[in-house]
């Protein structure tokens, strides 16, 4: 990774999944794109996107170990994850792009692992690379569902910045471009509503009309970047040295 005192450089990990339904629970995640971005001079150092198999639904996951055994057969018999029609027009993936394209869970979470810790210096835990989203929670747990059904949960923890709550569970530190459009807009009572694309504009941001995770990130990094820009403005309108991503279509509709 380029820079001087790479002890001091933060990374973002801006990511978006696109999913089969609202509940992770129980919906498959379809695809994710992630962004690693460096903090200090919003420069992109990498991406990630990929599109995920049709995986099968662990009643189990997460919860304690049962005291009877399950037959080594009986995972092969779970149900496929909900993959909702409604969700998958609106990504507008196919099963069969999924069957064609996508990866095993475990190479994706495996993937995932490989890129933030690559991408990521090291540093003091209270540099540690923390994770941004659009209503980033509902990402999250979709995040925590493919790794937890992984069983790498773990290994995810140990490279980003977050603390146990009072249960004993990790919880990751986030950044959610929501609160940013609320702290930067919230006093224009004719705003009400902070979806993506409406906050992106209101930015002055073009974004790509692509149907699917990446563009998403994009747009959401993009609101990040010129929000930060703002705030170390001194007053004359320099943007303290932030790399500029390039400028393209708006894309019609956004998951929030």
């Amino acid at each position: 990774m380029a820079g001087n005192d790479k002890s001091t450089v933060v990374m973002m990990y801006v990511f978006d999944f696109e999913t089969g339904g609202l509940k992770c629970q129980e919906c498959a995640a379809t695809q994710i794109s992630i962004h690693a971005v460096r903090l200090d001079t919003f420069e992109m150092v990498d991406t990630l996107n990929l599109y995920i198999s049709p995986y099968q639904y662990q009643e189990s996951a997460g919860k304690a170990a049962k005291k009877v055994l399950k037959s080594k057969y009986e995972d092969d018999e779970a149900p496929l994850m909900k993959y909702e029609e409604a969700a998958l027009d609106y990504s507008a993936i196919t099963m069969d792009m999924l069957e064609r394209l996508g990866k095993p869970l475990e190479d994706v979470c495996d993937q995932i692992l490989e890129f933030i810790e690559t991408n990521s210096p090291k540093t003091s835990p209270a540099n540690k690379p923390i994770l941004c989203g659009q209503n980033v929670l509902f990402d999250i747990g979709f995040l925590q569902q493919i790794f937890v059904y992984t069983k790498r949960w773990e290994a995810l923890c140990k490279l980003i910045r977050g603390h146990k709550d009072f249960w004993g569970n990790f919880q990751p530190y986030y950044i959610d471009t929501i609160i940013l459009s609320q702290l930067a807009f919230n006093h224009d009572r004719s705003i009400n509503t902070y979806k993506l694309e409406i906050s992106a504009e209101r930015l002055g941001i073009d974004l790509d009309d692509a149907h699917d995770a990446d563009a998403d990130v994009l747009a959401t990094q993009e609101i990040v970047r010129v929000l930060t820009a703002k705030m170390r403005s001194d007053g004359d309108g320099t943007d303290a040295g932030l790399a500029e991503v390039k400028k393209v279509k708006l894309r019609e509709h956004f998951k929030i």
